[in-house]
């Protein structure tokens, strides 16, 4: 049997979005690459044709990774009740204890995670350290820079 992936609904449309851009823009994009590199000759010596080949090979195995992780997906969905913790698919804000920065991150699956986003996976260091948290709770998570003391300022749904 398979593993289920939990998703939030933005994550999984992201998902479909980025196979359909996959599938219908960028594969067709790569084999034109590649019929016209291999038009100019040569192919042992085409930098061209194997770049456009390796790309194809990104491109196809990146396709069938997201065909695979979409069948597994479930869409977790989130409503305005029961905030009181910190579970899968909330807004949390976080204020730093040291330095009273705040930091607002959505606690997600790590197929959707990205850090850049804002995005945080629920099996990250963060995240594990804050799931099941109420508000005010002061919470140590274990960094590589050495242990990060945040208190739970506010969880929203997105």
């Amino acid at each position: 049997m398979s593993e289920i992936v939990p998703v939030t609904k933005g994550g999984h449309a992201r998902l479909q979005a980025e196979l359909q851009e996959l599938k219908q823009v960028a594969r067709p994009r790569v084999i034109a690459a590649i019929a016209e590199a291999r038009a100019h000759g040569d192919l042992k010596e085409n930098a061209e044709y194997h770049a456009a080949k390796e790309k194809q090979g990104f491109i196809e195995g990146r396709i069938a990774f997201l065909e695979e992780q979409l069948v597994k997906c479930r869409i977790v969905e989130l409503n305005n009740n029961n905030l009181d913790v910190v579970r899968f698919g909330v807004m949390v804000t976080l204020t730093e204890e040291e330095t009273g920065e705040d930091k607002t991150y959505q606690l997600v699956g790590d197929l959707e995670a990205n850090v850049d986003d804002r995005r945080i996976s629920v099996n990250s260091p963060l995240g594990k350290a804050i799931i099941g948290k109420k508000l005010d709770t002061l919470v140590t998570v274990k960094a590589p820079k050495g242990s990060v003391e945040y208190v739970v300022r506010a969880i929203r749904c997105p």
